[in-house]
């Protein structure tokens, strides 16, 4: 039987860790301290929490990648030693680093840690994906810029060797990271994992003609917007029965770090879905989009892995930065599985769709808390009283309201309820 694809998943914090876990994760990346691009993720895991996180893994049988993939300065050297020797001691079950210094490095100070290189090394041919396997790297977690040809070819070359793709998540405007505008616009270097992500920032354009010191401001055409780097977002769920028919991916891999709690579950809900069916060969690509597309995002895009860059001319959101996606959270259930916190305006009556994770069977119930019932193959809960933890009779919960609410039925923790997303909300959020 062939080997089943690995789904790896982001946590930028140990509640995310657990969550993408419960939701369908094999696997999860994230880090501690500066070394660890996203440097905004790292700061929200301390070493404790790692550790605490890498445990909860192993006792369920999944792992968790320390991500050391930050480039370093040669004033931060022996910090990063030391760095690497106590990232070991917690025995994750690979380190992901981005330059041949430090990939050598951790060879040195943890010759028993696997390595997989990271996609900041922009490996997209059999040469360079041998060079870094000769020096010690497991895995490559090859460019995004890479086609599905490609990583048939290193799989060849290379049977050994372990590739991993990106199938979802924040495209950047330049190659994989190597980009230098957030460094010149507000000092934040975005290959030492502080990005402030300028790309997706609305610009104006000027022509300027240095001889009078004329400045004429250039209009945009109407409809095409000044969004002129701002990428959309990729989402391959639709194409992941192609990816696996090939057989040469070892990992499919979601970014997103500094993303929301919910965004860690649907992800990994969508894509362990994906996954499953096309194992048992019922791959339905509308199930899996229906998840993703509750998401905000910046409009999605298969981006390159299918086509060649030089054959798409949809990559690119050029009117808005962000748009809501179908769907918005209305609450997540306490890991009791009792109550939930409010996150959007919640009213009795107001219909809830249940996202739980896969496997998750629902009790039907009608108590004087409220109801559980399925349609269309999903599940729906409405309350008849908002009942606080305090036993208080509340008429509305709002976003920010810390009262524990009371649901009719127990659910697995980090339970979501959500909404159709409204339309006075707006749709195109910047």
């Amino acid at each position: 039987m062939t080997k089943k694809v690995e789904l790896l998943s982001p946590a930028g914090t140990l509640e995310k860790l657990k969550i993408a876990f419960d939701f369908g994760a094999d696997a999860v990346y994230g880090g501690v301290s500066h070394f660890s691009l996203r440097i905004r993720s790292g700061k929200e895991f301390s070493m404790e929490d790692f550790a605490e996180g890498i445990k909860y893994a192993h006792e369920r049988g999944k792992k968790v990648y320390a991500t050391i993939n930050g480039f370093p300065f040669n004033s931060q050297l022996s910090l990063l030693k030391k760095h690497i020797v106590a990232m070991a001691e917690l025995k994750p079950d690979a380190f992901i680093v981005a330059t041949p210094g430090v990939l050598k490095l951790c060879h040195e100070l943890a010759p028993d840690m696997p390595l997989h290189l990271s996609t900041q090394a922009n490996v997209m041919n059999v040469l360079d994906a041998q060079i870094y396997h000769e020096m010690g790297a497991t895995r490559i977690i090859t460019a995004r810029e890479i086609s599905l040809k490609d990583l048939v070819a290193i799989k060849k070359e290379l049977p050994d060797l372990e590739l991993e793709v990106f199938v979802h998540g924040s495209m950047c405007f330049a190659y994989s990271g190597r980009c230098l505008i957030s460094t010149l616009q507000s000092g934040r270097v975005p290959n030492r994992g502080s990005c402030a992500n300028d790309c997706r920032f609305e610009y104006e354009m000027y022509a300027a003609n240095p001889d009078t010191g004329t400045l004429f401001r250039l209009e945009e055409e109407e409809g095409v917007g000044t969004y002129i780097m701002n990428a959309k977002d990729l989402n391959l769920a639709s194409h992941m029965k192609e990816i696996l028919d090939s057989n040469v991916v070892d990992s499919v891999k979601v970014e997103g770090r500094t993303k929301t709690a919910y965004y860690a579950a649907t992800t990994a809900k969508a894509y362990r879905m994906a996954i499953n069916d096309y194992y048992e060969e019922k791959f339905d690509s509308d199930k899996y989009q229906y998840e993703l597309q509750s998401l905000q995002n910046r409009g999605y895009t298969d981006a390159y892995l299918v086509s060649r860059p030089f054959e798409r001319n949809d990559t690119q959101s050029l009117d808005f930065s962000m748009q809501l996606g179908t769907h918005q959270v209305s609450g997540i259930v306490n890991e009791a599985g009792t109550h939930f916190s409010c996150k959007y305006k919640t009213l009795p009556g107001d219909e809830l769709e249940i996202m739980a994770p896969l496997g998750t069977k629902i009790e039907i119930v009608d108590n004087e808390i409220g109801t559980t019932y399925e349609r269309d193959g999903r599940m729906y809960m409405k309350l008849k009283q908002l009942l606080a933890e305090n036993n208080k009779v509340l008429e509305a919960v709002h976003s920010g309201n810390l009262n524990p609410i009371s649901i009719p039925v127990k659910l697995p923790a980090y339970t979501f309820l959500r909404i159709p997303a409204s339309f006075d909300m707006g749709t195109n959020p910047k």
